[in-house]
């Protein structure tokens, strides 16, 4: 919006390899001034390789589709068209809600994405924290904070297809999970820690849903699925940052 040459400064470490001379090269025609210690160098590790990331592009192909709420603030249109996606050739389709403000300052969003009703219309699984569940509760009038009824009101809004009934899963810290669906509920215990054990709860929420969708994309039930899901949020929680051991011990 500038036009103005490196008036955006970037810093960081990268690794002496063929992606960190990839990310230096797309950084500069982007016009960004890299900058680390000296102002115009990276810091370059060569014990360590550039962070990459793999993304596969496979919307028509893939079976099982996932998104976090915090892309309803980005674009709504392309949720909507991910959703009929998913509605109309019986795929899975996931949400997190991802953050109270999502379900309270984005609800006008929410609600359009579905044309009628809310944006889980189209959901299969709902996942959110007891926090989230209540503010979601609260701004559509349902004046409820039990976390039970909500994860069974949830589950019980109209969908869009009817091939899969709608599984609400929220974590309540300590407490246990509820997994609910449409007729019944369920209540799972989560892993517990010794205080001095609990390092870091960044990206906790996201290891949770990830552990869960590891397991039901292979097909096995909810309670392998809840099961994974405390797994890689017990093993984040002690690490810090959002990392994971080279090998997982998960069985």
């Amino acid at each position: 919006m500038l036009q103005i040459p490196c008036a955006t400064t970037y810093i960081g470490c990268i690794g002496r390899d063929k992606f960190g001379e990839e990310m230096k090269k797309n950084l500069k025609l982007a016009g960004l001034l890299v900058a680390f210690a000296r102002q115009i160098h990276y810091l370059e590790d060569e014990s360590a390789a550039t962070g990459t990331c793999a993304v596969c592009v496979v919307v028509e192909k893939a079976k099982y589709l996932y998104i976090a709420g915090f892309f309803l603030t980005v674009s709504p249109d392309s949720i909507q068209l991910v959703a009929e996606h998913a509605a109309e050739n019986n795929k899975v389709f996931s949400m997190n809600l991802s953050a109270p403000f999502i379900c309270e300052f984005f609800k006008d969003v929410l609600d359009k994405v579905c044309s009628e009703h809310f944006a889980v219309m189209y959901m299969d699984f709902v996942f959110g924290n007891e926090t989230e569940a209540k503010t979601f509760s609260r701004v559509h009038g349902w004046e409820t904070e039990n976390v039970e009824e909500i994860a069974q009101k949830i589950s019980q809004c109209r969908k869009a297809s009817g091939t899969h009934k709608r599984i609400t899963v929220i974590t309540q810290g300590l407490d246990p999970i509820v997994v609910a669906d449409d007729d019944k509920m369920k209540k799972f215990p989560v892993i517990k820690l010794p205080k001095e054990k609990l390092v870091d709860t960044y990206g906790v929420g996201d290891a949770f849903v990830g552990g869960f969708l590891s397991q039901l994309v292979q097909e096995k039930p909810i309670e392998d699925c809840v099961r994974a899901a405390c797994y890689a949020a017990n093993v984040l929680i002690q690490r810090s940052g959002c990392s994971f051991p080279e090998k997982p011990n998960f069985k």
